[in-house]
């Protein structure tokens, strides 16, 4: 079994649609599939809703997106480092959707797992409850928030074999791993390819029955959002 495909832009060409919803790895600049997102607008895709953590920065990631129009709906954590995002909220350009982190990353899970939802206690009694359905249990409100299902997740790993096993390098696994299970068709962007059988089967975390394209992209920019010197 032969995952590989030549370029990001192969890898998406006939499985990008207008008004998709794509689920992307990464937490700020670590972790994203930059190959990819780069491919992704140059599909000239729009009307998308984007799941993330963020929404990049002006210039890179979910950003390149957002500065071409291609997103109308941005579900995520936290999207204080984008200017253009801002504006766009602001002015009714762009529909968001905040979601608490570890709700956002447990919805994609359970999307990943075929859980349609699941009650948790995060955002009770805030307006992150508006419109939900809440339960008590016990002495408690619980939340209904329902699993997440992308038709395309995009995600990044260090190193996949030819079937699509995949592992990551430290921080930047991330929300990569439950990107990878919650689409309907997954595309791994890697640095190092190995041969099936090669990889130590204790080391993979995405297995390769989650992803069913894989891209190498051998030498990433790795940008970092805010750069200090001392």
């Amino acid at each position: 079994m032969n995952k590989i495909y030549p370029s990001a832009a192969e890898a998406l060409k006939d499985i990008v649609a207008d008004g998709q919803t794509v689920a992307v790895g990464g937490f700020g600049l670590c972790g994203i599939p930059e190959a990819l997102i780069t491919a992704l607008r140059d599909s000239g895709v729009k009307d998308l809703t984007a799941v993330s953590n963020n929404a990049g920065v002006d210039d890179w990631g979910l950003g390149l997106l957002l500065e071409t129009r291609q997103i109308r709906k941005m579900v995520a954590s936290y999207v204080g480092e984008n200017k253009e995002f801002e504006r766009q909220y602001l002015s009714g350009e762009l529909e968001v959707e905040f979601v608490p982190q570890g709700t956002l990353a447990e919805r994609m899970r359970a999307g990943g797992a075929g859980i349609a939802g699941f009650y948790t206690r995060t955002g009770a009694g805030t307006p992150a409850a508006t419109g939900k359905e809440s339960r008590m249990f016990g002495e408690h409100e619980y939340l209904l928030e329902l699993g997440i299902q992308a038709d395309v997740a995009l995600v990044k790993a260090w190193k996949a074999d030819r079937a699509g096993n995949l592992i990551y390098r430290r921080t930047a696994r991330n929300f990569n791993p439950v990107v990878a299970t919650c689409g309907r068709v997954t595309v791994a962007e890697v640095e190092e390819l190995a041969e099936t059988g090669e990889l130590d089967p204790e080391a993979v975390v995405t297995p390769g029955i989650y992803v069913q394209r894989v891209v190498v992209h051998a030498h990433p920019e790795k940008r970092i959002e805010q750069r200090t010197v001392r």
